[in-house]
């Protein structure tokens, strides 16, 4: 079996946990806790045959160079990257935070992924796609699980 870390980071409050206990747990919880440092699960899923283990580390809320520490990001295989679809102050740092994240992983696997899908229209969410550039790989509803497993799927494909 083939094992790969994979971090889950964002700005505070887009839905990291959720996305993370959506996954791992097929839950979610309308009650807001922070997460303080770093949580860590993993989930075996099948893809194509293979067994892939995710050991997922839902890192608190920044990606800031002060903030985090740089351990918590060494050896990652993939890069979860949430923003909240209804909160543009959660989107406008993508450029800066990927070019940081990329310098430290720059062979990992990135997903960018907007959450919270469930409170928007589609029109909604298109708009917010053009304001980010289309850099978005997937749009997510940690609250219905709408593309949740999808996107790990697909994380999954490239890490094999």
């Amino acid at each position: 079996m083939i094992s790969k870390k994979v971090i889950l980071t964002g700005s505070f409050g887009v839905g990291k946990t959720s996305l993370f206990n959506q996954f791992i747990y097929s839950r979610f919880s309308d009650k807001y806790l922070t997460t303080i440092g770093v949580k860590v699960n993993k989930k075996v899923i099948s893809i194509e045959g293979k067994e892939l283990s995710i050991l997922l580390w839902d890192i608190a809320g920044e990606v800031s160079q002060d903030k985090v520490p740089v351990s918590y990001f060494l050896g990652a295989s993939g890069i979860i990257y949430v923003f909240d679809l209804t909160r543009p102050t959660t989107f406008k740092n993508i450029e800066t935070d990927l070019d940081y994240l990329k310098g430290l992983l720059p062979n990992s696997s990135v997903k960018i992924v907007g959450n919270k899908k469930d409170l928007l229209s589609e029109e909604e969410i298109e708009e917010v796609l053009k304001t980010i550039g289309n850099k978005c790989h997937i749009t997510t509803s940690a609250k219905t699980g709408e593309n949740v497993n999808e996107l790990f799927l697909e994380l999954g494909k490239e890490l094999l």
